[in-house]
């Protein structure tokens, strides 16, 4: 009886001590979070639209870190959050992990239209506003642009991850030879929201506007098949290569040593 009792109870020792040792084990993971231009529809370039996320994976030594995009279209820091996306993601977050963001084309949209009710208070201050959202039939209290993407950044500190804040990536508006730019407002508000909270900040705005331009108008016009917000592939690869090359110069001991050289 004693004996069997021992083996029972060295066995469950066993399991737990072997459970305890894989989990320790378990790869980080590599997150991105974002709109269409990060992940375009189901991903696989239908339309020739492609987002930048697509193209990530392959820049990792994926034997070290899972790279994961759940960016998708039409969401907002806002509904990112709201829809649930968010909360999924955080399930399963853990030390380690690496959390990249990029949103702001959809959060200028009215924050209660019966057709997405996706937008947000312009800013980053501690503004809200009660809401009826006609999509999800409730009561909604509605945040800053900057209040969503804080709590990005302290759920994903909390639980031992690093933050990485984009600035969105500019669409294919030009004036005068130069690429519109988003400097005074999601640009500027994704830089003061990393800077506060003390994530790393890749200002894809400016980055990706100045190699537009360095290509010029009507090479860049190739990029944007359907609309002068969704790229190609050609024009996905450019960006996600700004994005990666940005990474590299993140402090050492971050992801250097889960890129491929």
């Amino acid at each position: 009886m004693l004996r069997t009792r021992f083996i029972l109870l060295l066995t469950i020792a066993l399991t737990a001590f072997c459970s305890f040792a894989l989990l320790k084990k378990k790869k980080p993971v590599f997150y991105i979070i974002g709109d269409s231009t990060v992940r375009n529809g189901d991903g696989t370039g239908k339309g020739q639209q492609w987002g930048w996320g697509s193209f990530m994976a392959p820049y990792f030594d994926t034997t070290k870190i899972g790279v994961q995009n759940h960016a998708i279209g039409g969401r907002s820091s806002r509904t990112f959050i709201t829809e649930g996306r968010w909360d999924k993601i955080l399930q399963t977050l853990k030390k380690g992990d690496y959390v990249i963001m990029q949103f702001g084309h959809n959060d200028a949209s009215p924050l209660d239209d019966t057709a997405r009710a996706r937008g947000v208070i312009r800013g980053i201050g501690e503004d809200s506003t009660e809401i009826w959202n006609p999509i999800r039939k409730i009561k909604e209290v509605v945040h800053t642009y900057g209040w969503y993407m804080r709590k990005y950044v302290r759920e994903t500190k909390a639980r031992g991850g690093t933050a990485i804040i984009c600035s969105l990536v500019p669409r294919n508006n030009w004036k005068d030879g130069k690429v519109n730019r988003s400097a005074d407002s999601w640009a500027l508000w994704a830089k003061q929201i990393a800077e506060q909270e003390g994530a790393f900040f890749i200002d894809l705005n400016e980055l990706v506007a100045a190699k537009y331009e360095a290509l010029g108008e009507t090479a860049v016009k190739k990029f944007f098949p359907a609309d002068n917000t969704h790229t190609n592939e050609e024009g996905a690869r450019i960006n996600v290569a700004t994005v990666v090359d940005q990474l590299r110069l993140l402090r050492p001991g971050s992801l250097t040593k889960y890129l491929n050289q």
